[in-house]
């Protein structure tokens, strides 16, 4: 809203400082600070709203250390991120751009299905919540919607690099006579519809989905929507579930979000500047720039509710939070194409749900093998997810979660050093 105010006053009436709003790394920085000021201020109220409200958190009898201190603890805490994220993305970005359009809608779309299983478990009193195919039909929707508008949206284009051939033919009759250093272009002119991805630790460094249908020759661009649609839904499907299985221990699943966050911003700046793209020697793909206002507001709601969310929390996000924050990464993440980093990046909620599937299947072969009680004796980890693993083990919340930023403070550098890895 403010980009388009401050764009017409500079225009019509060259109001001073008014052009600073056309800069993404003013914008981003006012978002990043609109959504601290409404989860730290702001999000103060909406707490003791909740708690007026008795929406409470019910503790499940795991047999952790704390637990029971934490009965009572006002959860549905996600909508001060979903409020965060929102409100400045409103305020600062450019509403018209198709990339931030869609951010909005994931947003609203997996932040509404976790409020509705928050709802039920809260004030139906049904600690099922939502059922599980439930939620799965509304990510599948989501990850379909995404899918549809990446590969069918006409603003959704790469520019690709211009061959040593493409660069001499380019014509130069315009500078030459006006006398000008002349300086090769690096990317074609004109934007090309591509479902090219970026793949790490190889030598051209993207992949094209359309690639695994090359038996089917001319057709295979036509039809390269069954490969990509799909990929996108199982994406957003996992990364969404994965940020709900971390979410156990106080501030896990907000402080890994924003370091992702933070990760995924500075790709996606670096991915909408030519100048940068170029140095990297990365795809280039315009109109994403813009999203780094979106990922600021989403850093900043992250870091924001940790100051109520840090142990010992005062609320909790509910999956009102934690599933919007997956998806949100999910989705961001194949807009710059940058998805098949996700196992990189993503590592801790990989791990988290890497270890309640192999909990489970380790289980049922042991109960298959030696019989329920060896089983129930030979887990092959105390508890799952991980974190509870190591609560049981006797480390401190506070401990567990500090080693884990670590942990994805190195994933994020990691993902950054593969751009050059080939």
């Amino acid at each position: 809203m403010f980009y388009y105010l401050f764009h017409y006053l500079d225009q019509h009436f060259n109001f001073p400082g008014a052009g600073v709003f056309q800069y993404i790394s003013f914008r981003a920085a006012l978002a990043l600070q609109s959504s601290l000021v409404i989860t730290m201020i702001f999000g103060k109220r909406i707490i003791n709203y909740i708690r007026k409200k008795q929406i409470g958190e019910t503790i499940r009898e795991l047999g952790l250390e704390g637990q029971n201190e934490k009965a009572g603890t006002p959860t549905m805490g996600g909508l001060i991120i979903l409020a965060a994220i929102i409100i400045p993305t409103l305020l600062f970005a450019k509403i018209h751009n198709v990339y931030i359009v869609l951010m909005l809608i994931s947003t609203v779309w997996l932040g509404s299905i976790g409020f509705l299983d928050d709802y039920i478990k809260v004030f139906k009193k049904n600690k099922e919540g939502l059922k599980g195919k439930f939620k799965v039909v509304g990510q599948i929707g989501i990850g379909l919607l995404v899918g549809a508008v990446f590969y069918f949206h006409p603003d959704v284009v790469v520019k690709e690099r211009m061959t040593a051939n493409q660069q001499s033919a380019y014509s130069f009759d315009d500078a030459i006579s006006s006398k000008k250093d002349l300086t090769l272009p690096k990317y074609a002119p004109t934007p090309i519809k591509s479902i090219k991805t970026t793949i790490p630790f190889v030598k051209d460094n993207e992949f094209d989905y359309v690639s695994v249908l090359s038996f089917m020759g001319d057709s295979a661009v036509k039809y390269g929507w069954l490969i990509f649609i799909p990929i996108v839904i199982l994406i957003v499907t996992a990364v969404s579930n994965g940020a709900n299985i971390t979410d156990g221990i106080d501030g896990l699943a907000a402080g890994t979000s924003a370091i992702i966050g933070t990760t995924l911003g500075i790709l996606a700046y670096v991915s909408g500047n030519t100048i940068f793209a170029d140095y990297l020697n990365i795809m280039y793909i315009p109109n994403t720039g813009e999203l780094v206002v979106f990922m600021a507001a989403f850093v900043g709601a992250c870091v924001g509710f940790l100051w109520y969310n840090a142990f010992p929390a005062q609320v909790f996000m509910g999956d009102t939070g934690s599933l919007a924050l997956g998806g949100i990464i999910a989705v961001f993440a194949i807009a710059i194409r940058k998805e098949l980093l996700i196992p990189i990046l993503c590592g801790v909620f990989l791990i988290e749900n890497l270890s309640v599937i192999m909990q489970v299947f380790y289980f049922k072969y042991q109960r298959k093998k030696h019989g329920l009680e060896f089983a129930k004796a030979n887990r092959l980890f105390k508890m799952a997810p991980l974190h509870h693993h190591y609560q049981k083990s006797g480390f401190h919340e506070s401990k567990i979660v500090m080693r884990f930023f670590i942990i994805g403070i190195m994933l994020a550098a990691l993902t950054i050093v593969t751009l050059k890895l080939r």
